[in-house]
């Protein structure tokens, strides 16, 4: 899957299904509406994605898009980050190590993307992003191989994708692949099979 037009050197990409019922409500209730028990659900969906993609024996490692801290105090919680956790751990029930890291944190807080075509976003997430030194360094300390996916919501443009992908590749930090709960329908999708949660 890759969005039309596709930012330069995205990694590959992979989602669910697309951006349209029941996946849109499912996260907007957890993202917005504090629906935080929707969290396991989205982990189990995005737990899909991630069996799906092409990966060697090393471990993984998944990195959460960053939200605003003031965006998670205002939300109640950090849905990406809720939902990569949920998704790390139904893929360790299953031996495989996973684990989650919050490499990347934002600069300043962006304009709200809404509205803005594919030239809007990249100018809106440009340089938004950086690695965290100090969890950067307890990685390292691991002194061993990962292949790191970065974990978003929705793929639209793929410019919030790129510009992780951009600040985990400048902190020395290769990435394998982008995985993502849905992709909107206007974009060229090569989705994975998508069942909806079961509750």
């Amino acid at each position: 899957m890759r969005p039309t037009p596709s930012p330069p050197g995205l990694a590959p990409a992979f989602a669910a299904g697309e951006y349209a019922d029941p996946l849109r409500t499912l996260l907007l209730t957890h993202k917005e509406h504090q629906g935080f028990a929707l969290a396991g659900p989205l982990g189990r969906v995005l737990g899909s994605v991630v069996d799906g993609v092409p990966v060697r024996s090393a471990p993984l490692v998944l990195v959460p898009v960053p939200a605003h801290p003031a965006v998670v105090r205002a939300r109640g919680h950090d849905p990406m980050l809720r939902i990569a956790r949920a998704a790390a751990a139904r893929r360790r029930r299953d031996a495989a190590e996973v684990t989650v890291w919050k490499l990347l944190r934002q600069r300043h807080r962006v304009a709200d993307q809404s509205g803005l075509d594919a030239t809007g976003r990249a100018a809106n997430l440009a340089d938004s992003m950086v690695i965290d030194p100090r969890v950067r360094s307890a990685l390292v300390r691991l002194r061993r191989p990962v292949q790191v996916l970065v974990c978003d919501d929705v793929l639209t443009t793929g410019a919030t994708a790129r510009e992780a992908q951009r600040a985990l590749e400048d902190g020395g930090i290769g990435v394998h692949g982008i995985v993502c709960i849905a992709a909107t329908r206007r974009r060229s999708l090569q989705s994975l099979p998508f069942s909806p949660p079961a509750h």
